[in-house]
């Protein structure tokens, strides 16, 4: 990517790409991190595609990374018992400094009973799942850290019973964040429509913290809602309908979900917002209907609609009946439909609309979209880093195609892919990095 990096930059790269990759007219959405330059990038981006190629002329362009949101709220709820956590930052910092130390440390913590299966590792102060992760792993060694603090005079970050019940307590917060952060961020499932659902449930969980009576867990509980109303007032619109193209959802805990988020007081204008999503959706409807037909008029095969007569009287049929009417019945008759039960075992929404396309066929193609749109660029952003972790300053001598091939395999047996020739391609890929490297 050019220097500079402005919006102006960024679309024009994006777009050739696009263009290279044949897919500037097959584009539903683009998902990108909450920051000025991302909004300044969509506008631009839909001049040089075109509105006309676009999903309602781009309106649902913009897809805002939900676990970036998530990091900014968590972020700003951090800030706030930043000093209460510095104290085991400190400390494991102390018993991680050199090798020497990391010995000891396992030596008291073995003479206490404590596993050292998880080894300590500092965080990252800007990743607030880093410091998640690090406080998770320190906690188990509470009676070990206690030892030290009585064998170690250089050791003085000694914690208090009460320090230490309180970083259980931010754990326990900081768990949903991490699990929510984790949903969202999967790629063999669906997470467009689980979106709305998972905020709320965190919305209302830091509610409830609010009013715990721990005074600083109540300060950083008020700091998150804050951030999650300034960050959801506008509902991204891809996620609105997917929420209603979900048969255990629909339009009656869209509803729900904008109450939750916006307020009870607030009903008449939630009402409005499933109202507009409903009307967007009729309107996706209308651009795949279209689609639909010109398809079936660029056939080949002959159709009764070829006849002269016919094709007068259904101009007359279309006057008295018009086509926003099909839509709205079908989408009438999806909403009225019975509800898929929240609780059903194993339920696969995917599977759900491939058998429901034959009796909602427009909407069963939306959905097949919708449902394609990631609400996350951590998946995205981990595959481009994997090349750091292969190409290490051990392996600086491997050739592209051996990095290529490398990170191809390692997404395969994530991916449990492997059959008796993946196996046997595996065993060659070694062979090569084993020449290469003696070579």
């Amino acid at each position: 990517m050019p220097a500079p990096h402005t919006a102006e930059v960024i679309s024009e790269v994006l777009y050739e790409a696009l263009v290279e990759w044949n897919l500037d007219e097959k584009i539903t959405t683009v998902t990108l991190d909450n920051c000025s330059t991302n909004d300044a990038l969509i506008p631009k981006l839909v001049r040089k595609i075109g509105k006309g190629k676009l999903l309602l002329e781009g309106k649902l362009l913009h897809m805002r990374c939900c676990a970036h949101i998530l990091n900014l709220i968590v972020k700003d709820g951090l800030d706030v018992i930043q000093p209460a956590i510095a104290k085991i930052r400190d400390s494991v910092a102390f018993w991680t400094a050199t090798p020497k130390r990391v010995e000891k440390f396992e030596e008291i913590a073995k003479y206490v009973k404590v596993s050292t299966d998880n080894k300590l590792g500092l965080d990252c102060k800007t990743r607030w799942n880093s410091t998640y992760k690090m406080l998770k792993v320190a906690l188990p060694y509470e009676p070990a850290f206690n030892r030290a603090a009585r064998v170690e005079k250089l050791y003085v970050c000694a914690h208090s019973k009460e320090e230490w019940d309180f970083a259980r307590e931010v754990v326990g917060r900081l768990k949903m964040f991490d699990d929510i952060t984790a949903l969202f961020s999967g790629t063999n499932y669906v997470t467009a429509n689980v979106q709305l659902f998972k905020i709320c449930e965190a919305k209302t969980k830091i509610k409830q913290c609010s009013a715990c009576g721990i005074p600083i867990t109540e300060e950083m509980s008020t700091k998150m809602i804050e951030k999650i109303d300034k960050y959801w007032k506008d509902i991204q619109g891809p996620m609105g309908i997917a929420t209603v193209l979900d048969p255990r959802f629909k339009t009656e805990y869209l509803l729900g979900f904008f109450e939750c988020l916006f307020g009870h007081n607030t009903s008449k204008d939630c009402w409005q917002k499933v109202e507009d999503v409903k009307n967007s959706l009729c309107d996706l409807m209308k651009e795949y209907q279209l689609e639909d037909d010109e398809d079936n008029t660029e056939s080949s095969v002959p159709s009764l609609a070829s006849s002269g007569f016919l094709s007068t009287i259904s101009a007359r049929v279309a006057s008295r009946r018009p086509m926003t009417a099909r839509f709205i019945n079908e989408l009438d008759r999806y909403l009225d439909d019975e509800y898929v039960p929240i609780e059903a075992d194993n339920f696969n929404i995917l599977d759900w609309w491939k058998v429901a396309g034959t009796w909602y066929p427009t909407l069963s193609k939306i959905a097949r979209d919708i449902f394609a749109i990631p609400v996350s660029t951590v998946a995205s952003e981990s595959a481009f880093s994997t090349s750091g972790r292969v190409l290490s300053e051990h392996r600086s001598w491997l050739t592209p195609e051996i990095l290529e091939a490398l990170m191809c395999s390692q997404d395969w047996m994530r991916r449990k892919y492997i059959g008796i020739y993946s196996v046997l391609y595996i065993s060659f890929l070694h062979f090569l990095i084993l020449f290469s490297n003696n070579c």
